[in-house]
Parts: C-alpha cells; sequence; structure tokens
C-alpha cells in the first residue's frame, strides 16, 4: 500500500471519530443531557478559537503580511464569519433554537475540517508516523465536536438517523481536505489563505459560542452547566498540545 492510500485511511478515519460523539444521543434525561453536553461544547470551541484557530491563523498570515495587517486580517475574516451566521439566518428560517444549534455547528465544523484534513494528508504523506500521532490527535477532539452537531439535532428532530448523517457529514469533510491535499499537494504554499479560513471559522463558531449557546441555556438549570465548560474547555486545550 502506497503512502497515499494510507494517508487517505488515516485522515478518513479521524474525520469519522466525529461520529463517536452521538453516542450521546442514547443516554437519557433529556434536559441534562442537553444542557451539560452544549455547555462541554461550548467550551469545546472556546478552546478551538483562543488556543487553535486565532494562533495558527496569524502564524499563517504573518507568514505573508506584517504585524499590524495580520491582527486586522484575522479581525476582518472573523466578522465576516460572525455576518455569515447572520446571514444564515436571516435566509435559511430555522424556528427551532436547539436545530439551529445543530445546522450552523455543522457548517461550521465542514468549513473548519477540510484544511484540517490537508495537514493531515500532507503530514502523513511526509511522515507516517507523525501522521499518525496528528490524526490521533484530532481524533481526540473531533469526538466532542460530533456531540456539539448530533445532540441539538438529535433532540430538536427526534430522529437518531438524522443526528448521524448531519454529524457524518461534518466529520468526512475531513476526507474532502484529504483530496484537496492529493490534487494540489506540489502547490500548498499558499499558508496565508488557510489562515484567513481559520479566522473565518473563529468567527462562525464564536457566535455560536457566545450567542447562541449561552441564550438557550437559560432555560436550563442543570446543576454541573460550568463545570461541563471548564472540562470541555481543558480537554481541548490538552489534545491541542498533542496536536503541536
Amino acid at each position: 500500500m502506497n503512502k497515499f492510500k494510507i494517508s487517505f485511511i488515516i485522515t478518513l478515519l479521524a474525520g469519522l471519530s466525529t461520529t463517536l460523539g452521538t453516542i450521546m444521543i442514547f443516554f437519557k434525561n433529556k434536559n441534562k443531557i442537553i444542557s451539560n453536553s452544549l455547555s462541554f461544547t461550548n467550551g469545546v470551541m472556546i478552546s478551538i478559537c483562543f488556543f487553535d484557530l486565532i494562533p495558527n491563523s496569524f502564524i499563517k498570515i504573518h507568514e505573508k503580511y506584517l504585524f499590524i495587517p495580520s491582527i486586522l486580517f484575522i479581525l476582518i475574516f472573523i466578522i465576516l464569519g460572525i455576518v455569515i451566521n447572520l446571514i444564515i439566518e436571516k435566509f435559511i428560517k430555522i424556528d427551532d433554537k436547539l436545530y439551529k444549534i445543530g445546522i450552523l455547528s455543522m457548517i461550521a465544523l465542514m468549513i473548519h475540517n477540510i484544511p484540517e484534513g490537508i495537514i493531515t494528508f500532507i503530514t502523513s504523506s511526509i511522515n507516517i508516523n507523525l501522521g499518525i500521532s496528528l490524526s490521533i490527535a484530532i481524533a481526540l477532539h473531533n469526538i466532542p465536536e460530533g456531540i456539539l452537531v448530533s445532540i441539538p439535532i438529535y433532540y430538536s428532530s427526534n430522529s437518531r438517523l438524522k443526528a448521524f448523517l448531519c454529524t457524518f457529514m461534518s466529520g468526512i469533510s475531513e476526507f474532502i481536505g484529504a483530496i484537496i491535499g492529493y490534487l494540489f499537494f506540489k502547490n500548498i504554499s499558499t499558508n496565508y489563505i488557510i489562515g484567513f479560513i481559520y479566522s473565518l471559522i473563529s468567527g462562525l463558531m464564536l457566535y455560536i459560542a457566545i450567542y447562541e449557546i449561552p441564550i438557550f441555556l437559560k432555560k436550563y438549570n442543570e446543576k454541573g452547566k460550568v463545570g461541563y465548560f471548564i472540562l470541555g474547555f481543558s480537554i481541548l486545550t490538552i489534545t491541542h498540545l498533542f496536536l503541536n
């Protein structure tokens, strides 16, 4: 088996680990599952944005631009991500608040996983052992991302199939990134473009984490929401150490 086939398999498995997050839909006690899971994944998204996406965005953009223009580009694309969410809300009418969180999260993660898939594929193609280590770390933080999509979709639609399919779509986009990595393997040198994408995704995620989820969680009085937020934040911060 040549290195490209192995790299495709590694990237595919890392992406599909997202679907492991759907195991949460088989647990009972709806209110507690929704409250604790969304609090957990809220911590996950905040951690991804501030310890992964935004720092890596700056590093990649700063390779081409000076410090101040790099910061300005990051802010512009974060705002653009927020605006995209507002446009989606305006033109795609979703009355169910919980379902909307699931759909917006799925879109954000699909965009997020494509550059992640590119990086995993290229790393695996160059160094299989490093690629495997990277994919394990990615898989660990893809599982809570799967929870973020599957819980809102399932509890708003009462369909395990729909929850699984939406989670699968967000995960399989990582494999799409691997295909892009393969097709343009020799030409992927424009890191600053990936930097722009990372900032855009940060805007998408921060809108969900800071605005959508907290408003929705106000109606739940379940204990432990802060604890689950800290747990999600901590787990993702630790996996970022492995990724770096």
